[in-house]
């Protein structure tokens, strides 16, 4: 069978008429299409109606996906005051290492995964991890101690390692670059859904304490899991794999969505350079040793500690402000939805603005400023109803801040297996965040949490000063390249260099 990954490569743009570089002494990979080429029929193409084509077809699915894949790594916050722990027996520390292994195995498979991701069909790839880590979250359901519960904790983690940065960096491989935070905040916003759905969830299936003789928080784990496998084999035959081969485009919407992909990052510049699909090793190298990618995880823990923070311990800081169990899980319900409202409509005028630094400093700020009041309130006492306002204001700052950030990076990242990998090393290492915000929150800090609002804070204040240095860097660099003749290079050598290249402009 064709390999779908090298389909680009060889997709032709003018006519149905291939025009190949074969022997070209610019060439350094037989059938790579030639840079100069840059003409493609495409005049009875309508851009909004294909754009509503690849979300109809795209978007639910992903949403579907992620939002499984956040309701059953964040369960186990439901799970817990539905009486996990004492089950178990487990002291605050080791239920707060089983959060924190979650993140090892997370972090170190994003970036095989992305790889194989493109080396492979998104079609096959993405459901059968789904299929894995619903099977590792039913068998959580059955774990007897503390032991059991850290191992499936590690396993979920290496499962679910591919999903997110493999939907990010798909998405990218279907929409430009201004006009990704939309459709990242679209399926990310699924996250909030699931936020929500999990408290609904976990309180209705706690409902079944007794049945079978497990207790409510093993339904939990059981019932979503197999949700999980269920979707994830209808996921095999509804996710599209790449513009080149979808069957609900023609062949002219085809070659415009293909053809404004490889060019878009060099169409202000007065030159126009394609993007590099060929797979070398260099560009992973190239990813790992990129300086924005480094600047950028201050940014990513400054909104992922908050998020992981939130959506872990959220039940349980409600629960210690005074409410019952049952309370704790509803009222998690409308900060959720106002995130996902929110995290919509700030990339809906981000991409419009083109712009994205301006929008993530907002979000975080208002993240600030809600950890800020928690901080003040949790110190006087006796005022939960502010305490809550505080997480309702952070909370509705982390989801649109946070596909802002995601995307802010991928725009700014040119060549194809560059930005593969470096939108896994971005999110991977970034969420190792997660790890350190598991252990902010610690059973003897309640029921005011004082240090992990704190922390949450610090996290905040220096990914604000992350946002900054990178939209100065990305600046400073767009003016000097402005000054640059153009046709200092060839096309080849450009597209070869990818965002380092002359004709690369950042996204601000």
């Amino acid at each position: 069978m064709r390999n779908p990954s090298n389909v680009r490569q060889e997709m032709s743009f003018k006519n149905s008429t291939p025009r190949y570089q074969d022997d070209s002494p610019d060439s350094d990979e037989k059938g790579r299409i030639d840079p100069e080429y840059t003409g493609a029929d495409t005049s009875g193409v309508d851009p909004k109606k294909v754009l509503l084509k690849m979300d109809l077809h795209l978007i639910p699915m992903l949403a579907l996906l992620y939002l499984l894949s956040f309701l059953d790594r964040g369960n186990i916050g439901n799970a817990r005051i539905e009486g996990l722990v004492e089950t178990l027996n487990m002291t605050g520390p080791q239920y707060n290492w089983c959060l924190t292994v979650f993140f090892f195995t997370y972090c170190v498979f994003e970036v095989p995964s992305n790889l194989i991701l493109k080396r492979l069909r998104p079609s096959i790839w993405l459901p059968s991890i789904m299929v894995a880590w619903g099977t590792v979250m039913t068998l959580m359901g059955v774990v007897q101690d503390f032991k059991g519960l850290l191992i499936a904790r590690l396993f979920l983690g290496l499962t679910e390692a591919g999903l997110y940065p493999g939907v990010a960096y798909y998405i990218t491989m279907w929409y430009c670059r201004t006009e990704a935070q939309l459709r990242q905040a679209m399926f990310f916003s699924a996250a909030s859904v699931a936020g929500a759905f999990s408290g609904l969830l976990a309180y209705a299936i706690a409902k079944m304490d007794g049945v079978g003789g497990y207790e409510g928080w093993r339904w939990i784990f059981i019932l979503e899991g197999i949700l999980t496998v269920l979707v994830a084999c209808i996921a095999f035959f509804t996710i599209y794999d790449f513009p080149e081969t979808a069957q609900f485009l023609t062949e002219s919407e085809r070659e415009w969505v293909v053809h404004r992909l490889r060019y878009q990052g060099s169409k202000d510049s007065g030159q126009m350079v394609a993007e590099s699909e060929h797979f070398k090793w260099k560009y992973v190298r190239e990813a790992f040793t990129d300086w924005q990618i480094y600047l950028g995880l201050w940014m990513y823990w400054g909104i992922v500690c908050p998020l992981y923070g939130t959506s872990l311990f959220l039940p349980s800081i409600i629960r210690e402000l005074g409410y019952t169990s049952s309370t704790a899980q509803l009222l998690t319900v409308p900060i959720y939805i106002t995130a996902a409202v929110l995290a919509v409509a700030v990339a809906w005028f981000s991409d419009r603005s083109g712009q994205r630094s301006p929008y993530i400093f907002t979000c975080m700020c208002a993240i600030g400023i809600g950890f800020i009041i928690c901080l003040a309130a949790s110190a006087h006492g006796g005022v939960p109803g502010v305490v809550y306002a505080g997480i309702f204001i952070a909370v509705c700052g982390v989801y649109p801040a946070f596909p802002g950030n995601v995307t802010w990076v991928s725009n700014n990242l040119a060549g194809s297996y560059k930005r593969s990998a470096g939108m896994a090393i971005h999110i991977g290492v970034g969420n190792l965040a997660g790890a350190m915000s598991s252990n902010f929150y610690r059973a003897s800090d309640s029921p005011k949490y004082i240090l992990g609002h704190a922390l949450e804070l610090g996290f905040v204040a220096v990914g604000l000063c992350a946002v900054v240095g990178l939209r100065w860097n990305y600046s400073r660099l767009n003016r000097k390249r402005d000054q640059m003749p153009v046709g200092e290079y060839s096309d080849a050598e450009n597209s070869e260099k990818g965002d380092r290249a002359p004709t690369y402009r950042y996204v601000l």
